[in-house]
């Protein structure tokens, strides 16, 4: 799953981080590596802090699947928030600019995770082919995406965590 993930943000940054002039070419990885984090890191604090009924209602659509529906959730505000700190602190960026390139992104990313979590297949930024995220995958792969998975080797970011698979398994009945 957190390959997926990064594979959406990647697909969803080409124009906002690729084709930005802003954007030096050598820092382009970087910068999607630091939307990703930001991205997993955002939704861990909300598992770490309790709030999986705001998180399930995040995936489950409650707040749409558009950009700016997506962007007033306080859960997807809080994870733009950080990831435009973390763009304009390393690559010193200014925070336009930073903004620019969260805003563009973050809705594409999430609404394809909500579509595809939803059972609508690819949606938003032209999702994940043969792949889906659903409660089964989030369940299976949460040790990876919350806890710590190693993606390293290729380049994309693993994230430290806590076992939010165990966490829905036992709050669905699934382990």
């Amino acid at each position: 799953m957190l390959e997926q993930l990064f594979d959406l943000v990647q697909q969803n940054s080409q124009q906002s981080v690729v084709d930005n002039p802003d954007v030096p070419n050598e820092h382009n990885q970087e910068v999607i590596n630091t939307l990703t984090s930001s991205i997993t890191g955002g939704l861990q604090e909300q598992v770490q802090s309790g709030n999986i009924s705001g998180l399930l209602g995040l995936l489950g659509g409650e707040s749409g699947t558009s950009g700016a529906s997506l962007l007033n959730n306080p859960i997807v505000a809080s994870i733009a928030t950080n990831a435009i700190g973390a763009i304009v602190q390393k690559f010193g960026l200014n925070s336009q600019v930073a903004g620019n390139i969260v805003n563009s992104v973050l809705p594409g990313v999430l609404g394809a995770v909500i579509g595809q979590f939803n059972g609508g297949g690819a949606q938003g930024g032209g999702g994940v082919q043969g792949g889906g995220f659903d409660l089964g995958s989030l369940i299976q792969m949460g040790g990876s995406l919350f806890g710590g998975g190693n993606d390293q080797q290729q380049g994309k970011p693993a994230s430290g965590g806590i076992d939010l698979g165990g966490m829905l398994g036992g709050l669905f009945g699934g382990k």
